[in-house]
Parts: C-alpha cells; structure tokens; sequence
C-alpha cells in the first residue's frame, strides 16, 4: 500500500553565526533557515532544510494543503503541484506579505525552486526509506561514489567586541578551530592560520577564501600565502562579483599555478553581461572560472556555454532541487565541465542534501561548498556529521538523507529564531559597528571606504 503524507510542518529556525565578512558586509549573530519535517501514515518521517526568509515561511506553509494527502508515489506530480501554485502566487502576490514591504518587494518574483525543494527533499528522504536506499540513489542514474570532497570556506572575520551584539563566543575549547572561528581574521597571516585549524579538525585538501572584503591586492597576498603554506592545494577566491573586468585581470593573470580557479570575479559592465566578462577574463588569464551568480537557471546555462564564461557552475540543491542541481552535474559532464556546489550559513540537513546530490554526480567534481564548519556542533540530527580526510562518506547501504531529526534541538532552534525575532540576514546592519554610515556597494570592498 503507497504511504500518504499525513502532516507537513514548516519550522523556521535560526543558529549562531561568527562575524564573517564579505562584499556585502559582515554577518549578524544569527543566521536562518527553513526546515520541513513530513509524516506519512506509517509513521515515517521525512526532512529538508532551505535558507530561511518569512517569504519562503509563508510560501512553504501555503503548500500544505497540496502536500498533506498526497501519496508519496506521486511524489513528482505533487512537486509539480506546489510549482504550479507558486506560479500563481507570483502573479498575483498571495502570500508574500511579510512586515517589511521594501523585503516582500525584493522577494515576490524571486524563484520558486528554495520552495520546490523544501518539499522535494523530505518526499526524497521519506521515498528512499520506504526502499531502504540513500537519496543519492534516487538521483540522477543513482549513486556513483561514497566519498564526497568538500573544501574549507575561510572567511575574513570581524572583531565581535566592537559591537554590543549577541554573538557566540568561548562555546568550543575543543581544538584550534573552536577558538580561531569566533576571534577576528583580518590579515593573510590570520587566513592561513584558518586554514590550519580547519584542516587539523576536518582534514580538508582545497581552500576557498570569501574576497570583497579589502582591497583586491591585499586579498591575493592571502592566497599567495595559503599557496605557500599548503602547496598542494587547490585554492581560490571568491569576491562575488565585485572586482572590474581590468582588475580581476590583473589581479589575476600572474596567479596560474597559484590560483585553480577564480569565483566570480567580475560581473556586468555598460553593455556587457557577466557572463560575457567572465568569458573575457577566462580568455586574458588562462584560470579556469567557477559561478553561482551568472547561470543560475537553464537560460543563463545556456548562455554561460555558448560564451565559454564558465568552467565549473556551483548549482546547489536549494536553488536548483535536489533533482536540479544533479541534472546539471550530468550536462557538465557530457559538456567536459567541472560540477560544484554554493554554500550558505547551514545546519547539517543542507550538508546531507549536498553530499548526498554529491555523491549521484557523474563526472569531475569540485571540492563543494560548506558553510558548516562555522555552525559545526549545531547540528538539528541526532548524531553529528563526521568528515574524514575533507570528505563526508554516504554509505551505500545508508538509507534517506542520513538524518535522523532530533526534536528537542530543532524546537530549540526554532526558539532562538523567535526569541531573536530573526528574519531574513541582513550583513548591512553588523558592518555599522564596524564603519559608522556603512553602506553596500557591489563594486567596494566592504572595508574600503
């Protein structure tokens, strides 16, 4: 007898985060996320987690009525249900009232599929241990590796002291890592130390530092230096866009050998789209590019190809499904591209939804992305995630996505969420502490005013 969805529960949730800095300023104490917890009626459950945002609250919670009576063999048809229902709220702006109109402005037409796979992922997870199989089996033409690589995403911290605001400090005296994460990182030398303390815990191969913090030379003296320290490496740099095409070139093109890849380097100028200078400095440089801002859906794929703007597009579940992100993992491989993932401040549901995508990609994969090791001991399951050598493992014999909710934890994280009164992130409010009237501006770095 096919199960049937008998409850669906959207709970939003908020954890601590570190003041990590970036183009668009420094991260506030918390970061948010949505997570979906199904029932069917044999007493199975089902989970998924998407970025937080009252916007995708109430789109999620508009969802249940299609949800809550499906069977779960119409799993696919009741994805397409809740598309279809999202499609008419764009149009005509139901459920997007939110307190802040300037937000809901920003968000009503924004893409549906956080929403998509916030119901794909727990009807994935609730299908796969119904036939006692690992999502990655599901996806794609099943699971193709166990070990899945990830990097270490090394950020420019700001100094917590500076501002009045509740961020977690002394909570992990365990190694390095637990004291370096919340204490600033404001030179080449503190990155690399960074680096260190990660790899010591997680044991990660590849680096990736998040650029648009300084000015364009003062971040390359860290890669130069974390090249320096692990001369193995691959590593790279992410400015999100905010270096010009004449910049991001000279920056860059003396770095073959020291930089695998730049991310993102540039963006759109005048007449031309990013895509066509990111085409530009592939062409001027000889690095190979990777993106996660200009081929964001099938279109910009299209076009990002036929350019040759990109060599490795980061396509994550959140924004693409579950199912998305690994048929983009196949188009790279018949097309002798490299798959990769973006990352978001993330409790350990999202990092069983990418290992798991992951671990179903064919092909060249690159280090993916995780934001975890910053919220790492926060977990929302019962057992933590355990990386060895740079890599989570999805056993074969796993079954679902490998985590198992553990409920007082999620109800505490929802508390956090409403006792902070937590929304939607905004990096602008953290950098006022930092520089008094700080504004954003994606062609500055946030500390060079």
């Amino acid at each position: 007898m096919v199960p049937t969805i008998e409850r669906m529960e959207v709970i939003p949730v908020a954890g601590y985060d570190s003041m990590l800095l970036n183009l668009a300023g420094a991260h506030g104490p918390f970061f948010t996320r949505n997570i979906v917890v199904l029932t069917d009626g044999e007493g199975y459950v089902g989970v998924g987690e998407v970025p937080g945002g009252e916007i995708i609250t109430k789109r999620l919670e508009s969802c249940i009525p299609v949800v809550e009576g499906s069977k779960l063999g119409q799993y696919k048809n009741t994805v397409l249900a809740c598309q279809h229902l999202l499609e008419e709220q764009m149009k005509t702006g139901a459920a997007t009232s939110v307190s802040d109109p300037k937000t809901a402005h920003g968000q009503i037409f924004s893409k549906v599929t956080n929403v998509l796979t916030g119901v794909e992922t727990p009807l994935l997870d609730l299908l796969a241990k119904h036939m006692e199989v690992p999502v990655a089996a599901l996806l794609g033409d099943g699971q193709v590796r166990e070990d899945v690589r990830f990097l270490a995403y090394l950020f420019y911290v700001g100094d917590r002291k500076k501002t009045d605001l509740p961020y977690l400090h002394d909570d992990d005296a365990s190694d390095e890592w637990g004291r370096v994460r919340r204490e600033p990182a404001l030179t080449p030398e503190a990155i690399v130390h960074q680096a260190e303390a990660a790899q010591e815990r997680f044991g990660f191969h590849d680096f990736k530092l998040k650029g648009g913090v300084f000015a364009g030379a003062e971040e390359i003296k860290a890669v130069r230096a974390l090249k320096e320290r692990f001369p193995e490496a691959r590593i790279t740099i992410d400015p999100n866009a905010g270096w010009s095409l004449a910049e991001s070139v000279e920056l860059c093109r003396d770095l073959t050998g020291i930089l695998t890849y730049c991310e993102d380097p540039c963006g759109a100028e005048g007449r031309f789209s990013s895509r066509e200078t990111m085409a530009e400095f592939r062409r001027l440089t000889g690095l190979p590019t990777a993106t996660n801002m200009c081929d964001t859906d099938w279109r910009e794929m299209k076009n990002a190809i036929r350019l040759d703007s990109v060599s490795i597009p980061l396509a994550d579940p959140h924004f693409w499904t579950m199912q998305g992100c690994v048929r983009v993992a196949q188009l790279c491989d018949a097309f002798d591209l490299t798959w990769g993932v973006h990352s978001n401040n993330h409790f350990d549901i999202s990092l069983a939804m990418v290992a798991n995508a992951g671990a179903a990609a064919p092909g060249r994969l690159n280090a993916l992305d995780t934001h975890y090791i910053w919220q790492d001991g926060q977990h929302l399951g019962k057992e933590a995630p355990k990386f060895h050598d740079g890599c989570l493992t999805v056993p074969r014999d796993g079954v679902g996505l490998g985590v198992e909710i553990d409920r007082a934890k999620l109800e505490a994280a929802h508390k956090l969420y409403a006792d902070n009164n937590c929304g939607t992130r905004d990096d602008a409010a953290g950098m006022q502490y930092l520089i008094p009237g700080w504004t954003y501006d994606p062609h500055r770095p946030a500390m060079v005013r």
